[in-house]
């Protein structure tokens, strides 16, 4: 009924002005002057210009209320009018596609949001790359291990970091240090997601060194344990029956040559039995560290009265940030003495008497340096593995077991050349988790 009333006076607004004309030409009975049908005509045409102005309104509504859509604007909404329920059907379908997008882009949003969060809580190294190849998430592993910040990290292109090797090859694979990054090795895994309708890459980096020397630990004691009963049971009677031999020999003013030869070679045999049965020893301590007795330690402290320890060289705090970590006293006094100890040794080798020690707190994380002016490091490949010794006399285990405190307590220990042929020696660098109380 509405509708029918609308759409007559539509027709009566251009139908009237002709309509008038005629009625007035009847009662004058003469034909109608230029002026009355100009008039006549004129109304016509504003009846019709009315007509479309009405239109028009109602379609730039339309394109208004799409191009806000367009430009991600989902809280316009278009007023229906009255006189044309066709229209308003339109506007209605209009502000359902509105909503629909905005519940579309909320969704959108979150899934993000959700990602990063996920993203940025996991303690391994991922990277978001989009089709041309630009970094769009980063997290702080990956900030780590770039030496950058992730707000640098980001929409830069991965060629210009030394990444476009990450996006291509075979996955999973696994990569030596020297291939990528230093540390490692790295396991590789990569994948592909879409988002906002763009295909993207996603980048995992974990760090299996971990893994791989507990397994390696694990192989050890599994060893020392099959064979160490057997070593040990062997050396002890080895020992005394040299030892009687020995005390049994009649004594002489003059021993006989042969009687000397004898007593020099048990000798060997009881000395070589007990640095054997040392060294076993000294394997079972590393085989056998207790968990962590945590406890909150001031690492200025720490450093301080480790260093007060040492008498045979200089050693020189570089004094760090007030920070303390959660950690078994005992077993970090254990860790760091060996490290001074080894700078200490390193250093008075090549005639130098001075050890520094420094410490700073970046990313969440104390990182401890001790250096040494030494000749530095020969053999950097084999230096935590056990046995492995460059001393006279040595066990090979110090190092291995400094390893194991840092990592039992959430860090690292790497060991490595200081670089400069003007400045040679060597730093031990000790990472471990900030206590946030």
């Amino acid at each position: 009924m509405r509708q029918g009333i609308v759409a007559a006076l539509r027709a009566t607004s251009i139908a009237l002005p002709p309509l008038l004309l005629g009625a007035i030409c009847q009662l004058r009975a003469s034909a109608p002057s230029w002026v009355e049908l100009g008039v006549a005509m004129a109304l016509s045409v504003l009846g019709i210009f009315w007509l479309q102005s009405s239109s028009a309104r109602r379609l730039r509504t339309v394109s208004s209320v799409l191009s806000a859509y367009r430009e991600g604007d989902y809280s316009i909404r278009a007023r229906k009018t009255a006189g044309d329920p066709a229209l308003n059907d339109v506007f209605v379908e209009l502000n359902h596609l509105g909503d629909t997008l905005r519940s579309h882009r909320l969704g959108e949003m979150e899934a993000w949001a959700l990602l990063r969060k996920v993203v940025a809580e996991v303690d391994v190294v991922v990277l978001a790359c989009d089709d041309q190849r630009r970094i769009r998430l980063a997290n702080e592993a990956a900030a780590r291990l770039l030496g950058l910040p992730v707000a640098s990290l980001l929409d830069k292109d991965a060629s210009d970091l030394d990444l476009a090797d990450l996006l291509e090859g075979p996955a999973p694979r696994t990569l030596e240090g020297d291939e990528a990054f230093r540390g490692g090795p790295w396991e590789l895994r990569r994948g592909a997601f879409r988002l906002s309708g763009e295909v993207h890459t996603l980048v995992v980096l974990s760090d299996v060194s971990h893994a791989l020397r507990q397994r390696e630990r694990d192989a050890w004691r599994r060893l020392v344990r099959v064979i160490g009963h057997e070593i040990n049971n062997s050396l002890t009677p080895i020992q005394s029956i040299s030892r009687s031999i020995s005390e049994g020999l009649p004594k002489r003013d003059e021993d006989t040559e042969w009687e000397q030869d004898t007593l020099e070679g048990l000798d060997v045999i009881g000395r070589r039995a007990a640095s054997l049965s040392r060294f076993m020893q000294a394997y079972a301590q590393l085989a056998r560290l207790p968990e962590p007795r945590l406890g909150e330690v001031s690492v200025a402290d720490w450093i301080y009265r480790v260093a007060k320890l040492e008498r045979r060289v200089d050693v020189e705090v570089i004094r760090g940030p007030a920070c303390n970590v959660r950690a078994d006293g005992d077993q970090l006094d254990q860790l760091l003495i060996n490290l001074v100890k080894n700078a200490a040794e390193a250093s008075k080798e090549r005639g130098s008497s001075l050890v520094r020690i420094r410490w700073t707190k970046p990313n969440g994380a104390v990182v401890i340096q001790v250096e040494d002016e030494g000749a530095g490091i020969a053999n950097p490949g084999n230096l935590f593995v056990p046995f492995f010794t460059t001393k006279p006399g040595g066990s090979g285990v110090g190092l291995a077991l400094a390893r194991q405190i840092a990592e039992a307590h959430g860090g690292s220990l790497s060991l490595e050349n200081r670089g400069a042929a003007s400045d040679p020696g060597a730093v031990a660098t000790l990472r471990l988790p900030l206590h946030a109380g």
